[in-house]
């Protein structure tokens, strides 16, 4: 009797704890895949932070993460439209490579004939050329999946072949460097990073926004009569997000630039050098905040604009969305050219982070920036996908690749991890889907 009366209470708490956790999800809204991967990422930066001797939660390395996931970040926001729409992409790390090649060529080799060296119009040339070329090439490839029922799969499979090749052939495989002073801004670095004082401007900005958002939102639910979250849930939620962005500036404030590019920066700027040395701090780099941009934008479109609702629509049953009048063909034009277009831009940050054009670059990109929609919460049957989502497991495709380079694992090993990782991340989403039906 005892026996029973004790195992009724300890199912009891257990069933208490369990309803209060499920009140506090439905009252905040948080997405519990989210929420999933926001744990998924917690518990690989606190494993290999002890695992390398806490050199992962470093501001420098907590930094270089941050600009080393821009590129798969940009990606990844147009990836989950193209997966959505039950399409997929595998040229984008090939065409990330023939645009960076267009980009480098240009400003390397061909303006300075006509313009000079040091140009201020050479890196805005060199970048509408490459965002040109981008969304050329992205336009002709949906145009060939629309209107010549072409599978996606083996359009960009071709284009995976062509781009690359076509990338070697415009130099014949030799790297161009170095490139325009200005253009290497998008690419971070000392030079690249906005400092301290304008981070905690945007930082600031940036709460002031979430709080807004926030407010903006309850105000539109009270005007159509929807359901409301309690306002606790809202203060919390304002409040959490504040944090986020503001821990986020304060640990790009704390990193600061190496002795030796202090000393360069003294000397040019006839700075005396103190006896403590110059601490200049880094700050949010420039293609951080041309991926926060990214994913803004592209949020915004998915969500708020009737091509986005034309996009998911189409993911939900192509059939149906024909039906109803939506121009389903070239809603797929759209999408990839925006695709090509996004590559551009990902091509643009990973040059002017080299500071150079290889023939290399974006290898093996296409894996990562479809595992990332993937992880993401994309889901490969179509219909569902968030942009948020996608930058989210960027970010933790890039830990895994950073979190294994500072342990010195071997790179066939990370693959085999980034292989299974992205099998899983697909099997969980498969349960997903199976128990909401």
């Amino acid at each position: 009797m005892a026996d029973m009366t004790h195992s009724t209470t300890s199912g009891g708490a257990r069933a208490t704890d369990a309803n209060a956790l499920t009140r506090f999800l439905r009252a905040t809204e948080i997405d519990t895949r989210m929420l999933g991967m926001v744990g998924a990422l917690l518990i690989i930066w606190v494993g290999f932070d002890i695992y390398t001797g806490h050199l992962f939660l470093t501001p420098r390395n907590l930094w270089n993460l941050s600009v080393q996931t821009c590129e798969i970040a940009v990606l990844a926001t147009g990836m989950v439209l193209v997966i959505v729409t039950r399409n997929i992409d595998l040229s984008v790390g090939s065409l990330l490579g023939f645009v960076a090649m267009i980009m480098g060529v240009v400003q390397a080799k061909w303006l300075p004939a006509y313009l000079g060296f040091d140009s201020q119009w050479t890196w805005v040339i060199a970048l509408v050329c490459g965002l040109a070329a981008g969304a050329l090439i992205g336009l002709l490839q949906g145009i060939i999946i629309a209107f010549l029922s072409v599978p996606s799969f083996i359009v960009t499979l071709g284009g995976f072949l062509a781009w690359r090749g076509l990338a070697w052939y415009v130099t014949s495989g030799q790297t161009v460097a170095p490139l325009d002073a200005t253009f290497r801004i998008m690419g971070g670095g000392a030079e690249g990073s906005i400092g301290a004082t304008w981070s905690w401007i945007i930082g600031v900005v940036a709460c002031l926004l979430i709080v807004l958002g926030i407010a903006g939102s309850r105000r539109q639910r009270k005007r159509f009569n929807f359901p409301r979250r309690p306002l606790w849930a809202e203060y919390f939620l304002a409040t959490l997000g504040s944090a986020l962005v503001l821990g986020t500036i304060y640990v790009f404030t704390i990193y600061y630039w190496p002795v030796g590019i202090a000393k360069k920066y003294a000397t040019d700027h006839g700075i005396a050098w103190p006896d403590g040395g110059l601490e200049i701090p880094y700050g949010i780099a420039i293609p951080v905040l041309i991926a926060v941009a990214a994913g803004i934008v592209m949020t915004f479109i998915a969500t708020r604009l009737r091509f986005g609702r034309y996009v998911f629509a189409i993911g939900g049953n192509p059939e149906a969305a024909e039906l109803a009048g939506i121009k389903t063909r070239w809603v797929t034009v759209k999408i990839f050219t925006l695709m090509g277009f996004l590559a551009a831009v990902a091509a643009a940050i990973s040059t002017a982070r080299l500071n150079a054009a290889a023939n290399s670059q974006g290898t093996t990109y296409e894996l990562y920036t479809i595992a990332a929609a993937v992880i993401g919460g994309t889901s490969l049957a179509g219909g569902t996908g968030t942009v948020a989502g996608a930058m989210l497991g960027a970010l933790v495709m890039q830990s895994l690749q950073s979190g294994m380079g500072l342990a010195n694992v071997d790179t066939p090993i990370q693959n085999v991890v980034v292989g299974v990782v992205l099998v899983i991340a697909v099997w969980l989403d498969t349960v997903y889907r199976s128990r909401a039906k």
